[in-house]
């Protein structure tokens, strides 16, 4: 991916410093990448057929860093995270040592057998769910995520309005809209307003937020634009639109990621392309607190893709 600047440079020449970690509020932690979906979009490129889970050790030493750091949130992913052995353990330690737990879902996976009375689960524990739902229409979803999965999604929205997710204030639930090619997301607060009026009169369905993520150009969408000879066009474009207003939210500057291995990232994008910590131990088991935010955070061409713009984050939209 080339570019006629760094991201490095275009930073220091924008704000005239690097890229350093400002607090650790944050613990997101993969916990496997096995899936019950096999989407176009998904940088760690998760499906049925993964197999790699976090160890119940390796989750224990997560727990001991996140208290250690006063994290305010454990943010869960994966996969589908709640397909992990532990899954339901993990957030109930979590829940104990006093952080807020957020759970990333592809909402499919709450309608398969052994997950339905998670929605109930979740909500007698408020655990905050944040669910991938790229468009209101369903030719878009199935385009991106299998068909069938826009249907999928729209029963499980229905289950967790049920029992209070997106009415109640106590009980969160944030949508995830990204693009469905090489477009940034379109204004968040706009966006969320169509998908408020679509959903409720579509199908009577409420939530609470909306967030937009842009796609990265990594992974499994990195690979559909090279075979298209698109890739280097759209790291450009992503290049072009960089915003400096977006570096002070950047969320590799406010949360330890740690993959399902134990192997510390800044983010999960970097998790995806093998971007290790730089300048700490690479391993949660022999990091504290302290020293990982004494790390240089790694940089290249796809931070872009989180500087375009309004920005992008797990969090939505930064500026």
């Amino acid at each position: 991916m080339n570019v006629s600047r760094s991201f490095h440079d275009a930073l220091v020449e924008a704000t005239g410093a690097p890229l350093t970690p400002a607090a650790i509020e944050t613990v997101q932690v993969n916990v496997g990448l096995a899936c019950n979906l096999a989407c176009l979009h998904c940088h760690v490129e998760s499906g049925p057929k993964r197999t790699e889970a976090m160890s119940r050790e390796t989750m224990a030493q997560v727990l001991d860093v996140a208290r250690a750091a006063g994290a305010r949130v454990v943010d869960i992913t994966g996969g589908a995270p709640e397909m992990h052995p532990h899954f339901r353990w993990f957030v109930d330690e979590a829940i104990r040592i006093g952080a807020r737990v957020m759970v990333r879902t592809n909402l499919t996976i709450l309608l398969e057998e052994g997950y339905v009375d998670l929605p109930a689960w979740f909500a007698t524990r408020r655990v905050h769910l944040v669910a991938s739902l790229p468009c209101y229409t369903a030719a878009n979803v199935d385009a991106q995520r299998g068909r069938g999965t826009f249907d999928g999604s729209i029963a499980a929205l229905r289950a967790l309005n049920a029992v209070g997710y997106g009415v109640r204030q106590d009980l969160p639930l944030d949508l995830v809209y990204n693009p469905g090619g090489t477009g940034l997301p379109g204004p968040q607060a706009a966006l969320e307003a169509d998908y408020r009026r679509r959903l409720a009169e579509d199908w009577g369905l409420a939530f609470t937020r909306l967030l937009t993520i842009t796609n990265m150009p990594i992974g499994r969408f990195a690979r559909d634009l090279a075979r298209e000879d698109r890739l280097e066009p759209y790291v450009a474009r992503l290049a072009d639109a960089f915003n400096p207003a977006t570096v002070e939210g950047l969320m590799c500057r406010h949360q330890l990621h740690v993959a399902w291995d134990g192997q510390l990232y800044d983010c999960d994008f970097n998790y995806a392309l093998g971007m290790g910590v730089v300048g700490v131990p690479p391993h949660i088991g022999d990091v504290t607190p302290e020293t990982f935010l004494q790390r240089r955070i790694a940089t290249a061409a796809h931070c872009f893709g989180c500087t375009a713009g309004a920005g992008s984050s797990c969090g939505g939209a930064l500026a």
